[in-house]
Parts: structure tokens; sequence; C-alpha cells
């Protein structure tokens, strides 16, 4: 059985929700795949047990699927072409309180690894640990900003201390497990810090400082595996700097001790509230990648090749959907995503018959200018030898063919032969001779997704919008019932306190919500004020972030969607003390940027109570009553066994409802393995999100 929530969740959510419905066996093992191996590297590619390689790898985050979504997850990617699977390391998913660890769940990395290691694939830990992302706090924990003169990303010794002991904490566990490369695990890279290059001028000197810091603390942990910093252009000799872009062909490393890799290729974006879903043709993608390999680019990972979902209160901000699809090759649900996946797919198979030639040349290829804009790159172990221990004994031929004019097809002549190329693509040559791969082909079918659509009764919502089920089984729905949300006061952990106070130094990142309650009094003169004058009073804010809404006595005045910007609500008072209760909301914590640690949420500045007959009030420094969290939060109302006591009301269409109401209703779980997905034709954000429990 299946209950459905309707109330309070994190900010802007996407408009389909989905659950996977998904059981694969597997044992987690490692060792059975790979004999222990040692990882290093040279000017030209990644080299694993003494073998150059050119490696594809599949962008996975572990926390934005459920374990059981896991196994196929990696198949797919293995399936797909990809050689490696690459991950985030999730600080705060794992730390949410200092020195309480979190392994477990969505949050078990180490099964996560395990799984990778099973499937034959080997990995990328990316520790950061500052992760961006899209994440909540770009993947620092809150209780992070309150150690006494901490400044993130730095070199500040608060931080750098914090930063070291969760590092540790993750290479550490990794030993354990056995999960190195030189102990028959899939681990072959490591990241710190991510994409610092962005930002480091901000912090002058301390950032230089603290970039050679965080290199030196990094290699002294002893994981036994290469490190990167992506996007870091002054990263010390001892670290590999990477690329993440769109296209990264051009790209070339700090040092010509060091290969050229690409952490990052975005193959699609994220999505924000109320924007259109991003999508990236994959013709233009396989270009990219084509590009890269034939320019001596030789490790190319996709961010992501899976995007998944960003669960409870995971979204970075502001205003990040639930969804991180990504328009990624395995979609949001764990579906091939096609053309883009079946397209990449055989791009990856044909740079795979060409890997003996492209890490076989040593100097790199032999470059032919074709046209004004159509150019040649032959790797040939004929003209260029390396040692037999690092490329195998082959004599084979690649060339890519490029035309990067992205108007017109080109006829070109390449060793006595003629090939057209179409606008903006490359062919592969696995054999120097003929065509194998065109980027601009797209040969891989496309899918065209179908839903077989039922309907829940909802004949007593019908004010409130109605609520679609697609799975091809029938379902049937109980009635609904409703729960009231308190407006301010609800429980015995509120506290009085003088002035406004930030919303994260009040709740701790524990819950989105909290109620800043204020009662003013207006006298009989004010109300004859407003009447001769024909004045309405109005709340003013400096500035609030993210959501704010206002209410009077009980009743809701206006609501306020933003990132720091001034605010003001006319309000309805009456004669005598009226309470003000503001709810603060946030919908995702910046995740990128400079000087994270000194941003906040709710309410910033003054707050001024205008159209007094005395004039107007700063309400700034007043008694303000603070409560953390909603009640049903607290009761969890979205769970089977909720906490305590909670009395449903039967909902009746024709009662006046609250502003603040949960709904509840319980429908067939189907039977089929497909995802189902809950779609809100009309329900607004003022219904506010969704929560089900399975």
């Amino acid at each position: 059985m299946m209950q459905m929530m309707l109330g309070f969740r994190r900010g802007f959510q996407s408009v389909v929700l989905a659950m996977v419905f998904l059981h694969v066996g597997i044992t987690v093992t490692v060792g059975s795949f790979f004999e222990p191996f040692n990882v290093s590297y040279d000017h030209r590619a990644l080299i694993l047990g003494g073998r150059r390689r050119m490696l594809i790898s599949a962008g996975i985050h572990y926390p934005r699927a459920t374990p059981e979504m896991w196994p196929d997850i990696i198949a797919k990617s293995k399936e797909g072409g990809a050689d490696a699977v690459e991950t985030y390391v999730f600080w705060n998913g794992h730390e949410p309180v200092r020195g309480q660890y979190n392994f477990e769940g969505r949050y078990n990395l180490v099964k996560f690894v395990k799984l990778v290691g099973a499937h034959g694939l080997y990995l990328h830990l990316r520790i950061g640990p500052y992760a961006c992302a899209e994440w909540n706090f770009g993947g620092f924990p809150v209780w992070l900003r309150d150690i006494p003169s901490i400044e993130f990303r730095t070199d500040n010794a608060p931080f750098k201390l914090e930063m070291q002991r969760f590092v540790k904490k993750i290479v550490d566990l990794m030993k354990e497990e056995m999960l190195f490369s030189w102990q028959g695990g899939p681990i072959i890279l490591l990241q710190i810090e991510n994409e610092y290059g962005n930002i480091e001028s901000a912090y002058g000197q301390g950032g230089k400082d603290y970039i050679k810091w965080a290199a030196n603390m990094a290699l002294g942990l002893g994981a036994g595996v290469p490190w990167v910093m992506c996007r870091q252009t002054d990263a010390p000799e001892t670290i590999i700097d990477t690329c993440n872009a769109y296209y990264c062909d051009g790209f070339r490393p700090n040092s010509y001790k060091k290969p050229a890799l690409w952490t990052e290729d975005w193959d699609g974006w994220y999505a924000s509230w109320g924007g259109r879903l991003p999508r990236r043709p994959v013709e233009d993608n396989a270009f990219a990648v084509a590009r890269f390999f034939q320019r001596g680019g030789s490790f190319h990972n996709y961010y992501m090749f899976f995007g998944g979902t960003n669960f409870g209160r995971t979204a970075g901000g502001p205003l990040q959907i639930t969804s991180y699809d990504y328009d990624a090759p395995v979609d949001e649900y764990g579906l091939l995503s096609q053309p883009k996946w079946g397209h990449l797919n055989e791009l990856h198979a044909v740079i795979k018959l060409c890997e003996p030639a492209l890490v076989a040349v040593d100097d790199g290829p032999h470059y032919i200018k074709l046209g004004p804009k159509q150019e040649a790159h032959v790797y040939s172990r004929s003209t260029h030898v390396l040692n037999s221990s690092l490329s195998g004994n082959s004599n084979k031929c690649c060339a890519f063919l490029a035309n990067i004019d992205d108007r017109s097809s080109a006829r070109v002549n390449f060793r006595g032969r003629a090939y057209t190329l179409p606008p903006w693509s490359v062919s592969v040559l696995p054999d120097c001779k003929n065509v194998a791969f065109n980027t601009a082909k797209v040969g891989a079918q496309v899918s065209i997704k179908t839903v077989e659509t039922e309907t829940i009764d909802t004949s007593n919502i019908t004010e409130f919008g109605s609520l679609l089920l697609h799975n091809e089984d029938e379902f049937v729905s109980k009635e609904w019932v409703t729960f009231e949300e308190p407006i301010g006061l609800w429980g015995e952990n509120n506290f009085s306190a003088q002035g406004i106070i930030d919303h994260l130094n009040v709740t701790k990142d524990i819950s989105d919500y909290l109620w800043y309650i204020i009662r003013v009094q207006v006298s009989e003169e004010d109300i004859s004020f407003w009447e001769e004058n024909d004045v309405i009073p109005s709340l003013k804010f400096d500035s609030i972030r993210d959501v704010v809404r206002i209410f009077v006595n009980g009743h809701l005045a206006g609501s306020k969607v933003g990132k720091w910007v001034p605010v003001e609500q006319p309000l309805l008072l009456i004669q005598g003390y009226n309470e003000i209760s503001i709810l603060t909301e946030t919908v995702g914590l910046q995740n990128y940027g400079a000087f994270l640690e000194r941003d906040g949420a709710g309410l910033r500045g003054h707050v001024n109570l205008t159209g007094m007959k005395s004039g107007d009030r700063d309400l700034s420094n007043s008694l303000w009553t603070y409560q953390v969290g909603l009640k049903g939060e607290y009761l969890k109302l979205y769970s089977l066994e909720p906490h305590g006591s909670v009395y449903w009301s039967d909902f009746k269409l024709n009662s006046t409802q609250r502003p603040f109401m949960w709904y509840k209703t319980f429908f067939d779980s189907p039977t089929a393995m497909s995802p189902l997905h809950l779609i809100w034709e009309t329900w607004g954000r003022a219904r506010l999100g969704s929560m089900v429990t399975i």
C-alpha cells in the first residue's frame, strides 16, 4: 500500500515525481574482478597496471538514486561503453552532525564503490570535500559555519582542520575496505577541492596558499593513487589539473608531464524552477567527445551519465528543482534516454577500436590540414612508437577527420580517398581508411516514452486540482483527509530574543522553515488616521531570502520569493494587539561561489511597520519569538508511523480551508516493474510540494 502525503517539502519541486521499483540481485565483491594494480600517469594517459589507457567514465551520484537502483544504473553505464564511474562524496550527507557519521541507505558509499568494482568498472572518487553539484550548501554541512573564526576554502586554520579530518576519514575508510587499486579495488583516481580556480582570486594570497596546502595534505594521506584538481590552472606539479566544460578538445594541463583529463563533460544542464528543461543534442555531445580524443585527450567523464533525483532537502539553491535528470544518457528513472545513450555507445566502441593506436603515439598525432575548417589527426604506430610495456603490441592506425564548419558539409581527400564530412562533425577511421562512425549521423533508435494513465477519484478535491497516476495498473483511492498546520507557535521548542536572528543560525538546517512572531499594538488613533488619509499600513523588509509568507492574526497577508530582495507587504490590522507571524523558508542553500559561510537565509536588515500615525516603527530590535519548523514535520506526517497521536479530518470541498493544510490519501501500489509517475496537473506552489511514503 502506498501512502501519499501532500504537504510541506523543500522549495520548488519538479512536476513529476518518480519511484522505481527494482530488484537486482548481485553479489557485492571486488577481488574477483581486480588483481591489485598500481596507477600512475605520464604526459599521454593514465597508466593502469603498467599500460596506458583511454578511458570513458560515467558520472553517477550515489545519493541521487536509491540503493536498489544502483546495480541497474551501473550495469547500463557499463553496457553503454563506460570503463569507470565518477562520483562526488557528499560531506553534509555523511556528517550531518559534527562527529556523527552516516554511511547508510543512499549514503552507503562503501556499498556503492563495491558495486562499481563488482561490475568490473574503475572509480574516480571526488572527495572535495566541496562538491558544488547543485547540492545543498555545495556539500558543506551547515554546522561548519558555526565554528569560531572559520572561513571556507582559504588559508584558514579552523577550516583546514575540519577539511583534513573529513578527507582523511574517507581515505581511511576506503583503505579499510580494500577499495584502492593497489588493494584489488576499483578506485584509480581521487580529487581534492573542486573548481577552485573559478573563485581563487577572491581570496588573494590566502587562496594560493590554501591550494598548496590542500595538495600536500591530500598526498600525505597515502592513498596510493593520483589526485586531481579540476579547473585549477595553478595546481601543483604533483596534482593533475583537469577540464570541466562543454568542450575540452583544446585543453592542455599546466605541465607536459600530465595527461589531458576531462572530469566534467556537461551533456546537459540542471533545471531551475519555472525554467525550460535544458537539452544538449547528442550530435554535439558526440562531436565534443570525438574531438577530445582526436586532439590528445585520454580520460573523459560524462557529467552526468545518470543525473537522478534531489531527494529530501538536498537540492542546492536557490530555486533548483527535485529532478536532476541533466538530459543524461540514463534518465532520472533509470531508463535509457535514446538516442543519446545509443549514439554515444557507438562512439565509445569505435574509440576502443582506436585505443591501441591512441596509446602508442608518444609525441602527439600527425596533423593534416584538409581545408579551411577541416583537419585530420592521425595516430599511427608506424610513425610514433612507444615502449610496448605501455602500449601493447599493435600496428593499428586511427584517424579522426573533423569538419568544424557548423553550417556546410565538406568534401575532403585523405590518403588518396575522398570523404564527405557533414557540418560540425568528426568521422572516426579505426583503420585510417574506413569511416566507422560519424558524430552527426545518428543511427541509434529514438525513444518515445509513453505512459498508461489512470486517474484517482479526485471528485472531492476538484478545487485543488487532479492527481494522475501513470502506470499500467489500476489504482483504488480512499478518501482524502486533512491536517491543519498551526500558524505561528505550535510547540514547546520556541524561544524569545531581542532582534532579528539569521534563519540558519536558528534552524541549523534541520528544517527549511522558521517562524518569526511579534505582537504589535494598534490604537484607535491609528485606525482613524488610516481612514481619514486613505492609508494602508505595511510591513517593510530590507531583504529576504528565499521565501517569506506574512500572516496577520492567522490570515495570510502575502508571500514573496527572491534572493535577498526587499519586500513591502500591505497589512490588514485591527485595533488592539495584532499577532504578525512571518514564515521564512529556504529552497536550497547556495551551492556555488566564494565566501559561502557568509551567506544566510530568512530576514536581513531592518523590519519596519509603516503608515502608523506616530510614524514608522522599527521592529528590528523588538522582542521576537522564534519557532523552528512545522508541526507536521515534527509529527512526521509523511511517515506511516507519525510521532504521537495525529487526528485527521475528512476533507470537505465546501468547508473553509486554512492557509496551510496537509492532505493525505492511500492507493494500491502497482505490481509492475516500470517507474510510477505521480503528476500534479494543477496543484500550485500554494499547495506546497508532496510527500510519498511506500
